[in-house]
């Protein structure tokens, strides 16, 4: 495709032209020049759009789609046609599917449906067969079929010497095993933040402590084997301490927070809504700061939303009983450009693809286009018609956002 873009403000540190209003023309997918008022030589498409901004495309490591099995919720081609609207040239898939996504055949399937979206799909293959947490997966199989990382998506791996296992094994074929972290045991029934809000509301609270103990426990597997670890989205302050000290030794751990743990807390909870019912639970607002700073600070890498659709039968239900999660694609740049700077979000959207080894080029001459447009000014109150998922479970709705997403250039495709 033959593109000019006209008056955008480049954001992206590595590029020459950060920080510069500029013209990019792009020609067969190819940034071709970029520079101030450049001539139209062939009658491209104009895209012109309000306080323009363009940054490289934005790569979300944790989303659900639901298929197979659960197209109710999402199916692969609406679920990259609306990360593609909020601002993603790239997501990771969660295997957390029916069947879940433990061999080459299904790593192969979801690929097949993700053909020739503009918006590029990487499975993430289960770290254990079908996610019971007994047995490793093929994870070299699927490696090699595409999947970029392991992980049982919500599940904790009890069997701490699985884990070891696993850790020592992805070695040989530089394998990521990301570790989702709460302890069993001691979540027990919890549904909700174990503090003065869930004691309030009667709710079976979640201590901190089950996220904490699981991760220090990781931390010294890590220790031991070596290999890579990522801990997907954190949610209280000691496990930012403990992730902190673990960089400072030296070990290669990486970590992410989800959109909704930086900007909303438990008091939320307070009308029993289910849509705000997710895992890790929302915490106190002195765990959401602690991680706003740890995001600053660069002890959180990467930030997802942990888009996570769910059918009205399992959401519109008593709290104890309702599913965790919620839609975030739709809302994740809006909710963050509450709380945080213009350029920390850009940096936090596109970081995880170092972890998860996604070849990145930034903006420049002769590199092929991967952008996300969009305009950091400006509020909004999102509703359901700004919800493009199947799902409508989104925990930010009648919420005051910041900013707008206008789409993005990716796969020589204009989605804006």
């Amino acid at each position: 495709m033959n593109l000019i873009i006209r008056e955008a403000k480049i954001i992206d540190p590595k590029s020459a032209f950060h920080d510069q209003v500029v013209d990019l023309l792009i020609e067969n997918g190819i940034i071709k020049k970029i520079g101030k008022k450049l001539q139209n030589p062939s009658e491209f498409d104009e895209l012109k759009r309000d306080n323009l901004h363009v940054s490289e495309g934005w790569f979300d490591s944790s989303v659900s789609f639901g298929e197979p099995g659960f197209e109710d919720r999402e199916t692969i081609a609406n679920g990259l046609n609306v990360a593609a609207k909020s601002g993603f040239t790239a997501v990771a898939l969660q295997p957390n599917s029916d069947p879940v996504i433990d061999n080459q055949s299904q790593v192969n399937f979801v690929l097949s449906k993700a053909n020739g979206f503009a918006t590029q799909l990487y499975p993430i293959g289960a770290l254990t067969k079908n996610s019971e947490g007994k047995d490793l997966a093929e994870l070299f199989d699927m490696k090699n079929a595409g999947a970029v990382a392991f992980s049982d998506y919500g599940r904790s791996l009890e069997n701490a010497n699985l884990l070891k296992i696993a850790l020592q094994y992805t070695q040989d074929f530089d394998g990521l095993v990301i570790a989702f972290s709460q302890d069993a045991n001691i979540k027990g029934n919890g549904v909700a933040n174990e503090g003065i809000v869930s004691t309030k509301l009667g709710l079976k609270g979640i201590p901190a402590l089950a996220e904490e103990l699981h991760i220090a426990r990781n931390l010294f597997l890590l220790e031991y084997t070596g290999g890579k670890l990522h801990i997907p989205t954190i949610s209280t302050a000691k496990s930012v301490e403990l992730i902190k000290a673990a960089k400072a030794k030296g070990l290669k751990v990486t970590c992410s927070a989800a959109v909704h743990n930086l900007v909303l807390n438990d008091e939320k909870l307070d009308g029993f809504d289910t849509r705000f019912k997710v895992s890790p639970p929302l915490r106190s607002e002195s765990d959401r700061k602690a991680l706003i700073k740890a995001v600053n600070n660069d002890i959180i890498d990467c930030i997802t939303s942990d888009h996570n659709p769910i059918d009205i039968e399992h959401k519109k239900m008593e709290f104890d009983l309702a599913k965790n999660g919620t839609i975030g694609l739709e809302s994740a740049f809006g909710g963050l450009s509450t709380v945080l700077s213009t350029e920390i979000i850009i940096k936090k959207l596109t970081s995880a693809k170092a972890i998860f080894n996604i070849k990145s080029e930034g903006i420049a001459e002769g590199v092929v286009a991967n952008l996300t447009f969009f305009n950091p000014e400006g509020k909004s109150t999102f509703t359901k018609e700004n919800i493009l998922s199947k799902s409508k479970n989104s925990a930010f709705l009648v919420t005051e956002l910041k900013g707008k997403v206008y789409g993005i250039f990716a796969n020589n495709q204009l989605i804006a």
